[in-house]
């Protein structure tokens, strides 16, 4: 039996001579997951990921958000070669929009730039979609807004950090050749960590804590709790927001697991007002930048150059994925000034170990009170990332 939910039919001839195969097995599974490794491994800003992460990350049974969404991929094949992949998802917990309709997502793309691949593999990924009755799909998500999220469409420059995508600029253009409109740009900022914050930000820090409020950093010794409790502001946070679907709590406990290996105690930090976390905001290091030439393999010696890289080398950048304040104190004197003192605190000491870049992503592009937040702490703008839709016949 396969450990992969079923694609679909058997491999469609399409437009040049394109097919498209469902993944059914484990072999195939494997192809999809090898395949941007040919198709971008001459681009010298592309990180292939690890592929015991990307099987752990597309299995069923192994990753918690299947138990409330569905998935469905394939690969496109020409000439007796692979030439893309594309996924499908369903997703019980992801809102449906302002005007009712029910968003299925696509993910996982990669191609050449050949607008009969993108067809073949657009229309599969499509075709499914509405098969559930689901009335427009957007994305790329791979596999959730919670994961990777966005089309890279500026800033191909420079590799990606860890948990973003990276796209060639053939992609963006092919999707609109097939109808495809933005929904939303997702921004990612920079910062430099010797440059300190500019004077407002600054004067906001040295006043000091307000009264009853302490920050302190992680405790390891009780992660699964200490990551419930930022994932239970962060739901609270973001609730609302464009796009957002909650953590479950067995994402919450699994999340904890597999950010174990990442999570330095001085690179989390809560704000507490009496007691009670309020507001956190988590820094890791950036795996991409220790795993850019093990072409996805940890063995044979892949682990050890891993684990020397992140531990004894260390690494040079990182990237701020989670940050999230109550929404009870958006209004306040708590809310205005709490995320500054979270920002520096992860400057300082990032800077103590090393870390001279830090990227803060992904903020939406009309989130006004988020960009002004990282731009006043000195961030600017040099990577988007675009959610694309498409409205599907009947």
């Amino acid at each position: 039996m396969s450990r992969h939910p079923p694609s679909g039919g058997p491999a469609a001839a399409g437009q040049g001579g394109v097919e498209v195969l469902p993944v059914r097995g484990r072999a195939e599974m494997e192809r999809f997951i090898r395949l941007p490794h040919a198709l971008f491994r001459d681009d010298p800003n592309w990180v292939p990921p690890l592929w015991a992460e990307r099987r752990a990350a597309l299995s069923p049974r192994k990753n918690p958000w299947f138990r409330h969404a569905e998935a469905a991929f394939w690969i496109a094949r020409r000439g007796g070669r692979d030439v893309g992949r594309v996924s499908a998802q369903d997703d019980r917990l992801a809102p449906a929009d302002p005007d009712g309709a029910r968003i299925g997502h696509f993910g996982l793309l990669a191609a050449e730039d050949d607008g009969a691949v993108f067809a073949a593999l657009l229309s599969a990924a499509e075709g499914w979609v509405a098969a559930r009755g689901l009335r427009r799909v957007r994305g790329p998500f791979s596999l959730s807004i919670n994961e990777q999220a966005g089309l890279l469409v500026s800033g191909f420059d420079t590799p990606p950090m860890l948990l973003m995508p990276h796209d060639p600029p053939h992609a963006g253009p092919r999707l609109e050749a097939l109808g495809y409109r933005k929904a939303r740009d997702l921004l990612a900022y920079i910062s430099d960590t010797d440059t300190p914050l500019p004077r407002s930000a600054a004067a906001v820090v040295r006043r000091g804590l307000p009264a009853g409020v302490t920050l302190r950093p992680l405790r390891r010794k009780s992660l699964r709790e200490e990551v419930s409790a930022l994932i239970d502001i962060f739901n609270d946070a973001w609730a609302g927001n464009w796009g957002f679907v909650p953590f479950t709590p067995e994402e919450v406990a699994h999340l904890a697991d597999e950010l174990r290996p990442l999570l330095h105690e001085k690179l989390v930090w809560f704000a507490e007002f009496r007691g009670e976390p309020v507001a956190f905001a988590v820094c890791l290091p950036n795996l991409n930048e220790a795993i850019r030439d093990l072409s996805g393999r940890l063995l044979p010696f892949g682990w050890a150059r891993l684990l020397w890289r992140l531990k004894i080398a260390g690494v040079e950048s990182a990237r701020v994925p989670l940050m999230g304040m109550r929404r009870s104190l958006n209004d306040g004197l708590l809310g205005r000034v709490l995320p500054f003192f979270l920002v520096e605190a992860l400057r300082r000491e990032a800077h103590a170990l090393g870390i001279r870049r830090v990227e803060m992503s992904w903020v939406l592009e009309d989130n006004a009170p988020m960009r002004h937040l990282v731009e006043a702490a000195a961030a600017r703008a040099y990577k988007t990332y675009r959610v694309y839709e498409r409205d599907l016949a009947g």
